[in-house]
């Protein structure tokens, strides 16, 4: 033992000095706040190694890794989240249950609802350990495409697209200016 007022408990010289400490494992309940985010660290006062010459045991730091969820993603204080809604409530509009972190709320989807567009759920994101309101839910809208058709539901979709392709860039003005933009392309390079 090298430490100034150390006493060494050694006998022989080949002997291995006794330091007065002993290795223990302990099993402690550690109580996570809700708000805690990947990288957050929770102080246990007095559960650290012990203090030398006798001193107070110093602090354990538990570092927090959260756990990906199936169902939302996180930035620090808001909330995303992916919902699939039907063909026929994209185009008609409608009304579905989107979960929340304190249950189940409604969300209305207005007629002529696009892949991709956000709704945004105020106040029903995670409210931060450090205090402040919560942050919000953004729900990003998928349109599903009717998988495992019978022949009649065909037959309606192309009926439906033969009388939508009568309206022109009407009905779809992406798909038109998508197509132009790509045309307009391909004459840029013909010049």
């Amino acid at each position: 033992m090298d430490r100034p007022g150390a006493r060494s408990l050694c006998g022989a010289a080949d002997e291995p000095c006794i330091s007065g400490r002993i290795e223990r494992r302990k099993t402690l309940s550690v109580k996570i706040p809700p708000g805690v985010d990947t990288g957050d660290r929770i102080r246990l006062s007095g559960e650290g190694e012990a203090g030398h010459n006798g001193g107070p045991p110093g602090d354990l730091y538990v570092q927090i890794a959260v756990r990906e969820h199936a169902i939302f993603s996180r930035d620090g204080k808001d909330l995303y989240c992916e919902v699939p809604i039907s063909i026929a409530d994209a185009v008609l509009g409608g009304e579905l249950e989107v979960p929340t972190l304190g249950g189940r709320v409604k969300l209305k989807i207005p007629a002529e609802t696009q892949t991709g567009r956000m709704f945004r759920l105020r106040g029903k994101g995670v409210a931060p350990v450090r205090g402040g309101g919560p942050g919000d839910l953004l729900c990003r809208v998928v349109v599903e495409t009717p998988v495992k058709l019978t022949s009649e539901q065909k037959a309606m979709f192309e009926q439906l697209r033969t009388v939508l392709r009568q309206g022109g860039e009407a009905h779809s003005p992406k798909e038109t200016s998508w197509f132009k933009g790509v045309m307009d392309f391909f004459d840029g390079l013909k010049s």
